[in-house]
């Protein structure tokens, strides 16, 4: 042996760490979970009224966080014959081996019992109920769905609304009316981004046999018809907590505004479906949700709900 082999050895394993934690982040679907566990606070938090419980949102929205990123592993472990067909995702942990398939299915159920008693204990059993609903939703009846009809947009969009709800749940103990108001606003919301998604990656579904509305053949332009249609239905159900009284104008003004920004990159991408307008809508939709979070929190009637 070499004097320096130990050394190289120690580089080697330096190296490789980061690359498993990648592809850990990879099979969790890190950037969506962090988004899920930012709609399920946001849920949970304004259920909380009129007290303001930072904490036991913040675990509820990390149990339904956990429970998510569960559903995201079974996503892999369930596509990933197909994911060897499309350039997009030749490259994930489970197709190139950095991640064995028992090792996921292990830490996938690991998470899921961990999402659901933490909410099952820590705050009550119908919280936990729907958490299972929205895992099987989306692992075992979305995910193969794909491969048979094009409905299974609709179908997914189901369990990927369902974080703020579920949250909400957790914390007041029933379905509450901002939960329901996030749930339809969220529901809506995926609709054009997944457009956007499915149009510039049809030819991978295609290749790899998903039913996608915009890899069908004889589909042109349903893409941007479709994202128009629930882009403009999401403008009446944003406003909804404004008409329950939750919110004020500073919210209506604010969701309006941020509606009709999603609205006009969806009607440019229905006029002409191409790269350009179509990255222009998906980069629109990654910001409108955030910007809907933070108009929430600076409308005057949600600070007073909390008697701030």
């Amino acid at each position: 042996m070499k004097p320096d082999s130990s050394l190289d050895l120690a580089a080697q394993s330096l190296t490789a760490q980061p690359s498993l934690l990648a592809a850990w982040m990879d099979l969790v679907k890190s950037r969506i979970a962090s988004m899920v566990v930012l709609s399920a606070f946001v849920g949970a938090i304004l259920s909380s009224a009129p007290r303001l419980e930072f904490a036991r949102s913040f675990v509820a929205a990390l149990c339904v966080g956990l429970v998510a990123a569960s559903s995201a592993i079974f996503n892999h472990v369930l596509e990933r014959d197909t994911d060897r067909l499309m350039q997009r995702t030749q490259h994930r942990p489970l197709v190139t081996g950095r991640v064995r398939v028992r090792d996921a299915l292990i830490v996938a159920g690991t998470l899921a019992i961990a999402g659901t008693l933490g909410l099952a204990l820590a705050y009550n059993l119908l919280s936990a109920l729907l958490a299972i609903s929205s895992l099987v939703g989306y692992a075992l009846i979305y995910t193969p769905f794909k491969r048979v009809s094009t409905l299974n947009t609709i179908v997914g969009a189901v369990p990927g609304a369902m974080p703020p709800l579920i949250a909400a749940t957790a914390i007041a103990g029933v379905p509450t009316s901002w939960g329901w108001s996030l749930f339809a606003l969220i529901f809506c919301w995926q609709f054009p981004h997944f457009m956007a998604i499915a149009w510039l990656y049809r030819e991978d579904y295609a290749r790899a046999g998903m039913k996608m509305l915009p890899a069908m053949a004889g589909n042109e332009g349903v893409a941007g018809r479709q994202a128009l249609l629930y882009g403009l239905t999401g403008i009446p159900i944003s406003l909804l907590p404004t008409l329950h009284g939750e919110a004020g104008l500073v919210y209506a003004v604010a969701a309006l505004a941020l509606g009709v920004a999603y609205v006009g990159a969806a009607w440019r991408f229905a006029l002409r479906e191409d790269r350009a307008r179509a990255r222009t809508l998906l980069l629109v939709s990654i910001l409108y949700l955030p910007s809907m979070f933070a108009a929430v929190f600076i409308d005057p009637t949600v600070l007073r709900a909390f008697h701030l």
